[in-house]
Formats: structure tokens, C-alpha cells, sequence
């Protein structure tokens, strides 16, 4: 189990990554802020100490991220790299595994994209089509397959790959998790156009028979669906933080302006039209805050099934309060929110992409009424 820092830590973590965000602002150089991040021992702060990390869990690495997007600067690769790939291999990779990558991903030197999403399969990982099988030749792996908007690709020395291997007995395909080399004969991206203005890029990946070593597998080959989870719980509790963030700094922009400007002599953040959406606005991405920590905790204290309905439940929440926490504040700034000069105008796009990924709402909808509710399954 991660150590878990006090409240007073957290408060100092959250203090100070708040001063690095200020520092760079709004559209900063990423790779500036990622290496003084780095460095600083924010990236790794989930991973154990041992390999260089911090020794805490993803609720100090929520922390990091959402301060970040509170500042108007949120790494979207911190979801990527240190809390799927790093907790993956951090809690089921091999000592040498270990020993490559969690330093290098500790400290922000290395980078790892994650490779789920295939075309065909959406939201159903059942259905994955990405197919790895023995070399009879060296005793590796050859994978065959594609993957769509994986983030970072260019960016990353690797790529963390869900494909899915035959089981003798049953004849039945079963997910698993290769580490694929970017310079890996075989593997090739191709950039896909998006409206979304970011830093991080998106990719449609190739894999046309790469030939992996029999180490590149991560964890046991008979376990893969849950170590498949234990990257897919922090994605969505680091994707609620990701939301959290932007919706603080959307609305902080708008209390700002509503308390300055003026229209009849009087602020117009004194009326109620104006101050009671955005006092909403504040009160959802708190209850958001509150269900992202639970499902942190939960993650964090080893309850991996507490942790996928809270993790889910908090990713529905904070893109439901982030999207509307936007739309408020651009309302809120009425044609100066469109503008460069307010920086506003982008997040409508951004704060959409917080409702669809990395899991539908109506997929959580699904999840909470079948697994929680138990009602039929509809899916």
C-alpha cells in the first residue's frame, strides 16, 4: 500500500504545484514544465520509492494534475505515463521491468503512451482486436493490430499495448499488456487531425507483425484483465482530476471578471442571474472533488472493486460539472469569452473531450445501473 501523506501534506503538495502552474501559465511549453515537474518530484509522486517515485498513491498524483489545471496548465500526459503505465508496471512488471522504466518515468526523463483504443471496438474491450502470438522462432511475441487516438505518441520512448493472446485451453482470446518500443520494426503512427487544441497529439498506430521479446509482456499472462483494470481505475480518477482542474480555472476566470466588471454602476457578479450558476458551478465540482478523493483512497488502500465503481462515478461527475462549468463562464464573459485574451474560448472543446474519454457517460450510466443498481445488463 502507498504511504499516505496527512492533510497538511496534502495542503503543501497542493500549494506548491499551485506556484509551479502559476509560474508557467496558461499555454505554457510543456516540455519546460514537464521536466521542471520532473524534476521537482511531482510526475512520480505515485510510484515507489524505491525506483525514484515518492512513495504516495494516485490521490497525491490527482493532486498534481488537478492543481496544474486549476492553473490553467494540466499535463494531460500525467494521466498516461506515471498513473496507467507507471502503476501497471509498478505493481505487476518484472525487477527488470522495474528498473528500466519507473526511474525515467519518475523523474519525467522517459515517457509512456497507453494503446487501447481500436477502431472497431470502442468502448468494448471485449472486442479488441489487436492479437499477439508466440514467434515459434525466439520464443516473443508478434502483434498484429491498430489503435486509434493514442496521445503521445510521438513524444513517448514507448507504448504500453492491450492486445489479447489465445488461451490453449479454451481457445478463447484473453487481454494482455506488451511494452512496444517507439523504434520498434513494425510499429508506425500516423497523426490524426483534431479541432481540440492541445499539446499532446493524437495517433492512429500500426502494428504490423511487431516482433517483441518474450520480456516485453507485463504481468502474467493468465491475469491480464486485472491488470488491465489497474490502469484503467486511475486513468478515470486521473481524468476526473483533469476535469476538476479545468473547471476551477474556467470559473475562477469568471468570478474574477464578474467581480470587476460593471454594468449600471454595479458589478454584475451582484446579480443573481449571474452569481448563482456560477455558486452551482462551484458546489458540482466540489461533490466531483469529494468522489474523485473516495475513489483515490479506495485505489489507494487496495480495493480494486470499491475503487472502479467510485473511480467511475467520479469520472461521470467532474465531466458533468467541467462541462458546465465552462459553459457558465464563457456565458459569464459574454463575447469576451470568445476571445484569445480570456482563454476560455478553447475549453469549450477541451471540456467536451472530459464527457467522452476515456469513457462514454452513457458507458458509466451502463456500468453504475448493471453493477451497482443491478438491473438487466443492456450491453
Amino acid at each position: 500500500m502507498p504511504l499516505a501523506l496527512d492533510p497538511e501534506e496534502h495542503q503543501t503538495l497542493r500549494d506548491a504545484v499551485a506556484a509551479l502552474g502559476t509560474r508557467h501559465g496558461r499555454h505554457p511549453d510543456t516540455t519546460a514544465l514537464w521536466s521542471e515537474a520532473g524534476k521537482l518530484g511531482y510526475l512520480g509522486v505515485n510510484l515507489p520509492e524505491a525506483y525514484g517515485g515518492g512513495g504516495g498513491g494516485i490521490t497525491e498524483l490527482s493532486i498534481v494534475l488537478e492543481e496544474l489545471g486549476a492553473a490553467g496548465c494540466p499535463l494531460l500526459m500525467l494521466i498516461v505515463s506515471p498513473a496507467i503505465c507507471g502503476t501497471v508496471i509498478a505493481r505487476f512488471g518484472t525487477d527488470a521491468q522495474k528498473q528500466r522504466w519507473l526511474p525515467g518515468l519518475a523523474d519525467g526523463t522517459r515517457l509512456m503512451a497507453f494503446g487501447i483504443t481500436e477502431p472497431d471496438a470502442g468502448s468494448n474491450s471485449h472486442r479488441i482486436t489487436t492479437t499477439a502470438r508466440r514467434d515459434p522462432d525466439t520464443g516473443g511475441w508478434i502483434l498484429t493490430g491498430r489503435k486509434v487516438f493514442i496521445s503521445g505518441v510521438d513524444l513517448a520512448d514507448a507504448t504500453l499495448i492491450v492486445g489479447r493472446t489465445e488461451d490453449a485451453r479454451t481457445g478463447r482470446l484473453k487481454p494482455c499488456l506488451f511494452i512496444v518500443p517507439r523504434d520498434t520494426p513494425g510499429f508506425q503512427r500516423r497523426r490524426i487531425d483534431m479541432e481540440l487544441r492541445a499539446a499532446e497529439k493524437q495517433f492512429e498506430l500500426t502494428l504490423d507483425d511487431v516482433r517483441l521479446p518474450a520480456d516485453a509482456l507485463v504481468g502474467d499472462e493468465d491475469a491480464g484483465l486485472l491488470q488491465l483494470f489497474a490502469g484503467l481505475n486511475p486513468e478515470r480518477i486521473m481524468t476526473a482530476a483533469f476535469a476538476i482542474g479545468m473547471g476551477r480555472y474556467a470559473l475562477a476566470r469568471a468570478v474574477g471578471y464578474a467581480r470587476e466588471r460593471t454594468v449600471w454602476q454595479t458589478p454584475i457578479g451582484a446579480h443573481q442571474a449571474i452569481a448563482h450558476p456560477l455558486a452551482q458551478a462551484h458546489i458540482d465540482l466540489e461533490l466531483a472533488r469529494l468522489m474523485m478523493r473516495k475513489a483515490a483512497h479506495l485505489y489507494d488502500a487496495g480495493d480494486d472493486a470499491g475503487a472502479g465503481e467510485a473511480a467511475n462515478m467520479a469520472k461521470y461527475a467532474a465531466g458533468e460539472a467541467c462541462v458546465k462549468a465552462v459553459d457558465q463562464a464563457v456565458h459569464t464573459l459574454g463575447g469576451n469569452g470568445l476571445t484569445r485574451e480570456f482563454g476560455l474560448a478553447s475549453l469549450i472543446t477541451a471540456a467536451r473531450v472530459s464527457r467522452i474519454a476515456p469513457v462514454s457517460r452513457e458507458m458509466i450510466l451502463n456500468y453504475v445501473s448493471h453493477q451497482t443498481l443491478g438491473l438487466p445488463k443492456s450491453y
